[in-house]
């Protein structure tokens, strides 16, 4: 009988979806960023998070900080007085989700564990690896290749946003939900400012008003806070009769 050897050690005769040279080549980009969407939403759905509230800030402050705290602080009150306590059929609302890493991303999930909370962790791949931190939910810590698709899942629950302060990649994230809300992509959430001192010293955005370039209710988008229990109130009185679960997501197909 012919020896096929050669034949079934061929990359052609591997397996589809156990072939990594096809899995991870140019052709299949799309169906990667179809897997990393669908792998995230079906954990979301089986531990039944309906909504979240979004926690983004600098991965360089470390406990003890008092941003580090205030965002901890914040975490556990809004996890006790937001619903992600509940369990039931109707699901978790305002389960804290952060981008998983260190700093304040680390501080969120660990006063949502201390509060007795499952939380998220939205991690991504980086040239120097983000480890994800010790506090988020193990069954709800993720990991993308792709901004967009880690950006979409941040944004798809979100019922509020509480930004602390960061660098670049704090920025990014916050004027891509601002860019979402102002567009119509995105249903009108509460959007919190932490620290009003170092905001209004980084970003006048009255300049692009001054310009033209935006519209004086676009400045309505956001709101400042100082403490842990105003940011809270921020939320809720921004939300108003609207402080419930979003049922389909915020983010128009």
């Amino acid at each position: 009988m012919p020896d096929n050897t050669a034949q079934k050690e061929s990359p052609s005769y591997r397996l589809a979806a156990l072939d990594p040279d096809f899995i991870l080549g140019d052709s299949t980009r799309g169906a990667r960023f179809m897997l990393e969407y669908q792998k995230a939403e079906d954990s979301l759905r089986a531990l039944g998070v309906v909504s979240t509230i979004v926690v983004f800030g600098s991965a360089r402050v470390r406990e003890g900080d008092p941003r580090y705290e205030a965002a901890r602080e914040f975490a556990h009150i809004a996890s006790v007085r937001g619903g992600a306590l509940r369990d039931g059929e109707a699901g978790r609302d305002h389960v804290i989700a952060t981008g998983g890493g260190p700093g304040i991303m680390e501080a969120a999930n660990r006063g949502a564990t201390e509060a007795g909370a499952l939380s998220i962790g939205f991690n991504i791949t980086l040239p120097h690896e983000q480890e994800p931190n010790a506090w988020s939910t193990p069954d709800l810590t993720f990991r993308f290749h792709y901004f967009a698709m880690r950006k979409m899942h941040l944004a798809m629950r979100a019922a509020a946003l509480v930004v602390f302060p960061g660098g670049f990649g704090t920025l990014d994230e916050l004027f891509e939900i601002m860019t979402l809300v102002q567009t119509g992509k995105m249903r009108a959430v509460p959007i919190v400012l932490f620290d009003s001192s170092y905001w209004k010293g980084l970003v006048n955005l009255g300049t692009m008003l001054e310009a033209g370039f935006i519209r004086a209710q676009d400045l309505k988008l956001f709101s400042y806070a100082d403490t842990p229990d105003e940011a809270y109130q921020c939320i809720v009185s921004r939300a108003g009769d609207g402080w419930h679960p979003p049922q389909n997501g915020n983010v128009q197909s």
